[in-house]
């Protein structure tokens, strides 16, 4: 494994031994003296390293497996074989350690004291992380600033809207100044506006302060504003990692692009609506499909693997004068979709 990571993990395995329920008479009595079991593998053989400063989305469906993988990170789980080094230390065996150097952020799961204001969590947190007073000043005012936690400063926790919590909860897991970030769904149950106010921090955390941050969420849009590398784990595997980009290329989903032209135009081929939609060769660019055609404009679709954008603009403005052009890449959820 590289010596230059941060994250390593290597052949990451995970098993949970679950308790099977008995049937038939006397179950409850039967279960009483014997019980059955069977094994879920949560997590199979996982490898990756991560180097310092990347951002990464860690994404998969529910049950895929990313909290489990978050957690035997953090040194919260052990894992059934494999090996997990943070800084070159295994969590496992010197948990408290490597919990120095990482934030955890659980987006359904508070680290904060439920019924005493922010500013006491904080307090009490610096005292559990020997983050002297002047240092929780300096730190504190630093994340007002991203945060604007002077709103809600002296607020009982449980008072807290959903939005307020989550960004109280980024600043619990930054107070002792950690080189790496792990968030859970930070953005879960947020409106908007709290959404876009956590996506600036965290990008603000990621390029101005150098954090490394491990994501993962449900929202695409998180993945695609904010991070330059995407692991997908699907039933324990982990199925991709690479770019969002390489990752649009290697599912080759089609580009919409709509044709508006300024008077009559004429298709490649005699075409009656009925037949929609239609494939068309294009010379040997690849193909372009025609999916609605009315009177001013023509609605196509293309896979960008088999024709460059440019030849398919150059082959639609053969058909007549264009007018204007409307063109629309799949989104990132529809290409997730794809490899689930």
């Amino acid at each position: 494994m590289s010596t230059e990571a941060i994250i390593e993990v290597h052949e990451l395995h995970k098993d949970f031994k679950l308790s099977v329920a008995k049937t038939g008479a006397f179950s409850g009595i039967r279960t009483l003296f014997s019980r059955d079991y069977r094994i879920r593998q949560a997590v199979h053989n996982i490898s990756f390293s991560i180097q310092p400063g990347e951002f990464i989305g860690y994404i998969g469906p529910n049950g895929a497996g990313k909290s489990t993988t978050i957690k035997m990170l953090s040194g919260i789980l052990h894992p059934t074989s494999g090996e997990v080094r943070i800084q070159g230390t295994s969590p496992g065996q010197h948990r408290r350690q490597v919990a120095a150097q990482l934030g955890v952020v659980f987006g359904q799961r508070s680290q904060l004291w439920w019924d005493l204001p922010v500013q006491d969590s904080y307090d009490i947190l610096a005292q559990m992380y020997s983050v002297t007073p002047q240092q929780l000043r300096q730190r504190i005012g630093t994340l007002n600033d991203l945060l604007g936690l002077e709103e809600f400063w002296k607020t009982p926790v449980r008072k807290l809207s959903l939005g307020q919590r989550m960004r109280a909860d980024v600043a619990a897991s930054l107070i002792h100044d950690p080189d790496i970030l792990f968030l859970d769904e930070p953005t879960i149950g947020l409106d908007i506006a709290a959404k876009r106010s956590i996506r600036v921090l965290l990008r603000s955390l990621n390029q101005e302060m150098g954090k490394t941050i491990l994501l993962t969420t449900h929202d695409m849009d998180d993945i695609e504003q904010l991070c330059n590398r995407v692991m997908v784990i699907n039933q324990g595997e982990l199925t991709y990692d690479g770019t969002v980009q390489q990752l649009r290329e290697r599912i080759g989903l089609p580009t919409l692009v709509r044709v508006i032209f300024q008077g009559p135009f004429q298709l490649p081929i005699n075409l009656s609506t009925t037949l929609l939609p239609f494939d068309i060769p294009v010379k040997d660019l690849g193909f372009i499909r025609i999916l609605e055609v009315d009177d001013r404009s023509v609605l196509v679709e293309a896979n960008r693997q088999e024709i460059k954008a440019m030849d398919m603009l150059r082959e639609l403005s053969t058909w007549g004068e264009v007018d204007d052009i409307h063109m629309n890449e799949p989104l990132f959820e529809d290409i997730i979709h794809t490899i689930y």
